[in-house]
């Protein structure tokens, strides 16, 4: 680990130390229970918060058809979401879509055998619902995916997050890219959400609107001719999730690089602005996902 000052270690421990507190407090109770407090907490206290002011502005910007009354239902459901996912977090890896319990069920269970035969494969999801359920499934079943991610900025926090997930966790950069690219060499399934802001990234419609989109899953598809499988998941009612597997997509490379990525990074964007339209209140209105968002 890398020498950190006095100042940021004390409260690096201090964070991760209340994180671990509402962990606990949460995995004292049943799942049921865990995500009921945490909805109460999120969608009494989450609209008050300084960020919510970008939700707020993202909506309106995204569905200017709405009026004043349905974006802020949408800001309630977002954080009720968001504080029942963090309610759930101790109960996702005990999830199993297998027990016959009915908590996660999974449409299209015929592109599971796909993943697994097709080998290079990558599914890609969103930031909606409890997306951290969908590492959890595909553990169940075996595909063993690993899964790019934004690591946290405190080191502590980092081993616990990592702790508590399912699958090989690869960061975002340099290192986590040159991994990604030999976890498809050796022929095995790679996850990523694809719905976050990247400055690097090229310019996408979005909304009707530019937003600026990671390209790394259309460059690895191209090259390694790798199925990309999207998986929406959704929150039915309470602790209960559908995860629907939709068929693969194909990005054949052609002459034009910079044309291909736009190309096939407007298919996705369009794919999960149609998944967030229809779940609003799922889906994280809280990145600046847009380059008029506040910061």
């Amino acid at each position: 680990m890398r020498r950190i000052p006095l100042g940021r270690h004390i409260r690096y421990l201090a964070e991760v130390s209340g994180v671990l507190v509402v962990y606990g407090f949460f995995w004292a109770m049943p799942i049921d229970w865990a995500s009921a407090v945490g909805g109460f907490l999120g969608r009494t206290i989450g609209p008050w918060l300084p960020m919510t002011k970008r939700a707020r502005f993202n909506i309106r910007l995204a569905m200017p058809e709405l009026d004043d009354a349905a974006v802020e239902r949408i800001v309630v459901e977002m954080w009720d979401n968001l504080g029942r996912l963090g309610g759930e977090v101790p109960h996702a890896p005990h999830l199993d879509p297998r027990d016959g319990s009915g908590r996660v069920e999974i449409v299209g269970m015929e592109h599971v055998e796909e993943i697994r035969k097709a080998g290079a494969a990558i599914v890609i999801s969103a930031h909606l619902a409890n997306w951290e359920v969908m590492a959890v499934a595909a553990h169940r079943y075996g595909l063993g995916l690993e899964v790019i991610y934004r690591a946290a900025n405190n080191p502590y926090m980092e081993k616990f997050i990592q702790s508590t997930r399912h699958g090989e966790m690869l960061a975002k950069g340099a290192r986590g890219a040159r991994t990604a690219i030999d976890v498809l060499k050796r022929g095995k399934p790679l996850a990523m959400l694809a719905d976050q802001k990247l400055n690097d990234g090229i310019p996408v419609p979005f909304f009707g609107r530019t937003a600026m989109t990671a390209t790394s899953l259309i460059d690895f598809a191209r090259k390694y001719q790798a199925p990309v499988f999207p998986a929406k998941i959704e929150r039915l009612k309470g602790a209960r999730f559908r995860i629907t597997l939709l068929p693969p997509m194909y990005f054949e490379a052609g002459p034009d690089r910079h044309a291909d990525l736009a190309a096939g990074m407007t298919r996705v964007n369009a794919l999960i602005e149609t998944w967030v339209r229809d779940r609003p209140g799922q889906w994280l209105w809280l990145h600046r996902r847009w380059p008029e968002s506040p910061i």
